[in-house]
């Protein structure tokens, strides 16, 4: 642990930060988190985005293979919908690791995004806003995460599916290329 917190990992220093510590060793004290060097900056942003660009992809594989399947069945409609929740979360995990080495413990779609748009524009383009239905859309996957899985009410037609798959599909694509030229930014300061 003290490790970690000496490299400034996200995770080690949320647990130092808002844990309660039930037992204690005479002499272990937390190490205190100190900022990351350029080169873990860069080593750590590129582990997390060779963990969670695949991770995305696998998502959206799986994600399309039950749309196929739910054509005539709902139920395979739900699990697709909560796979693209998935496929989601997974992108704006992988975007905001990669550029900030933290991400908040939240499944919420919304907040997510709104994180990630607020660094990084660019992002805004992948879910549609200009409608309605687009918007609707961007709802239902965010309630996908819950209501898919539990909701007798929760309903989702191939149309939709469609729709969503390619705003997902958009997100993955633009972290992975936002994320790239933030490492490439990363790697150049390195270098320096």
């Amino acid at each position: 642990m003290n490790q970690g917190l000496a490299r400034g990992e996200y995770f080690w220093v949320d647990i130092a930060r808002d844990g309660i510590a039930l037992y204690e060793l005479a002499g272990g004290a937390l190490a205190t988190p100190k900022p990351l060097t350029d080169a873990d900056a860069h080593k750590m942003a590129v582990a997390y985005f060779g963990e969670w660009l695949p991770s995305i992809d696998r998502a959206l594989s799986t994600a399309e293979d039950q749309a196929r399947k739910g054509i005539d069945d709902l139920g395979w409609r739900k699990e697709a919908a909560f796979t693209l929740h998935q496929a989601a979360e997974r992108a704006y995990t992988c975007f905001l690791l990669v550029r900030t080495h933290y991400v908040p413990r939240s499944h919420n779609l919304k907040f997510l995004r709104s994180l990630a748009e607020d660094k990084e524009p660019r992002l805004v383009d992948s879910w549609p806003r200009a409608t309605k239905l687009d918007r609707r859309r961007f709802e239902l996957t965010k309630r996908a995460y819950v209501e898919a899985r539990y909701s007798s009410t929760y309903t989702i037609d191939a149309d939709d599916l469609g729709a969503i798959t390619k705003a997902v599909r958009a997100l993955r694509d633009a972290v992975e290329t936002v994320s790239r030229e933030w490492l490439d930014t990363l790697r150049e300061k390195v270098a320096l």
